[in-house]
């Protein structure tokens, strides 16, 4: 068949000459044997080397073969059980095959017509995590992260406090305030560029000494900000800390949220999988009662990414917020009942099957395995800040954690049993990165570093453990070991 006219003898008739199942097996034998974390010094000469360049004609089927193989092996592979670098790792094998079936069905998650299944799925999933939290005839929403998640918690609170808004725009407002901690996520800070706020209008309040939001300074803020005739209207309250794991207190919060009627939105997107646990979860006490809960699956829990989810306790505004009416996708005269049709919801038109994956893994786990899995994950980093405290040369940011972070300085031998002035603290500033380096170009392990300059640390690691892969207590003991080799080679 011919489309366009003209001669097509020159079209690639077949994608390829071989099954694309071989194809694809041939693609997953490579995962399943390479090994990552060889050394990234050679790996960084052999990208340069790839082609990357498009051209006029098409390459052969062997070439092909040949770039998928080259990515596989230049690329990172997370689901190593020394890839500590990020808050995600490898993925639930349930939720990779989840991934694998909507890749291959490609379809929208936007009307029960074209995925009937998924919608329903979908439908469950927010009766399911409703539940869990306590939130009664709420509603969410699947989207492509956490950032995008705290932006609809924000123009959701802007909608409630003033529909107009929809129709009239940032006019019709007074200048808007919000409220976030100093430690929380920078989504925050790009959300309100986005949606016409402004980075002059979030006031982020101060944490204690272990990273969690100070109650009375939020509401000393809030009180500050109406007294300069300014409009607070939302707070977000993070829920498991990038950097230090820590849990703002929430239901203090909701208290000062509630007697200023105030939007509280929590930020779960790392820490909320403590959900699962009976012995963990107490930090997320009061999660119940906020306006809004951000969750990434994709990240603790090992959903291949994405996989995001929004929860709101109000049944009907992100319809009401978000909707536009498309004639051509959401009539409502339609053979079936149209409250399936979730994209009228979303900020989005095409939006991925983000649920399968996850619904697959809980049909898969159940609740008690979720839990497991959580469990291992923290009693692994239990393990680990136990084992390096006390220990020569490493130094704990905090004498403990919420969350499966453990953040620590290591220090050199040539730079122990020392007065730790401003000097010393800035040769020890030098050390995290370096040792970064030389893991990384070892292919020995990935760990992140940072400081925190607003509490005056210096670099420190970062240690993270997710559910997948399962973490054992030997693993924990390789990651001490590693950073002692080379600490003491730089």
């Amino acid at each position: 068949m011919s489309f366009a006219g003209g001669k097509n003898e020159n079209i690639k008739t077949e994608m390829m000459t071989s099954s694309p199942y071989e194809w694809l097996k041939y693609c997953v034998d490579l995962l399943e044997n390479f090994n990552v974390l060889e050394p990234s010094m050679e790996k960084s000469q052999r990208v340069k080397k790839i082609d990357f360049t498009l051209n006029e004609k098409c390459e052969s089927d062997d070439k092909i073969l040949k770039l998928c193989e080259d990515v596989i092996k230049n690329s990172v592979l997370t689901n190593h059980p020394h890839f500590h670098n990020q808050l995600y790792g490898g993925t639930d094998p349930y939720g990779l095959v989840g991934g694998f079936i909507t890749e291959a069905l490609n379809t929208n998650q936007v009307t029960f017509e074209i995925a009937p299944v998924f919608t329903l799925i979908e439908s469950e999933l927010y009766r399911k995590l409703s539940s869990l939290i306590g939130i009664i005839n709420g509603d969410g929403i699947f989207s492509p992260g956490g950032s995008l998640n705290n932006m609809y918690a924000m123009v959701l609170a802007r909608y409630k406090l003033n529909p107009d808004i929809k129709k009239k725009g940032v006019y019709c407002m007074n200048k808007l305030v919000a409220f976030t901690s100093e430690d929380s996520h920078y989504s925050i800070m790009k959300g309100v560029n986005w949606i016409g706020i402004g980075i002059d209008n979030v006031i982020k309040i101060k944490t204690d000494d272990f990273g969690k939001m100070i109650p009375d300074h939020l509401e000393k803020m809030i009180i500050k900000t109406k007294e300069e005739g300014r409009v607070p209207f939302f707070v977000n309250v993070t829920a498991g800390t990038t950097v230090l794991g820590a849990f703002d207190p929430i239901e203090i919060i909701n208290d000062i949220c509630s007697k200023y009627n105030l939007w509280m939105h929590v930020d779960a997107c790392w820490g909320g999988s403590l959900l699962f646990s009976k012995k963990y979860s107490k930090v997320l006490k009061g999660l119940n009662k906020a306006d809004s809960v951000s969750w990434n699956p994709h990240k603790m829990l090992g959903a291949p990414l994405q996989c995001s989810i929004f929860l709101t306790k109000h049944k009907e505004i992100l319809h009401e917020c978000n909707s536009a009416s498309a004639t051509y996708l959401f009539q409502q005269d339609k053979f079936y009942d149209v409250s399936y049709d979730t994209g009228d919801k979303s900020v989005q038109c095409g939006r991925k099957v983000d649920c399968f994956k996850l619904w697959l893994m809980w049909k898969a786990r159940g609740d008690t395995g979720f839990e497991k899995l959580v469990d291992q994950a923290m009693e692994c980093s239990r393990y680990f800040k136990d084992k390096i405290t006390n220990r020569p040369g490493f130094q704990l940011v905090l004498p403990e954690f919420e969350c499966t972070n453990v953040c620590f300085w290591y220090i050199p031998v040539r730079l122990r049993n020392m007065e730790q002035t401003d000097e010393w603290w800035n040769e020890l500033e030098k050390v995290a990165p370096k040792i970064k380096e030389q893991l990384t170009y070892a292919g020995s392990l990935m760990i992140g570093y940072q400081p925190l300059n607003h509490k005056n640390f210096k670099n420190f690691f970062r240690m993270v453990i997710t559910c997948h892969p399962i973490r054992t207590y030997q693993h924990m003991d390789y990651v001490i070991e590693q950073i002692e080799l080379w600490g003491e080679k730089i």
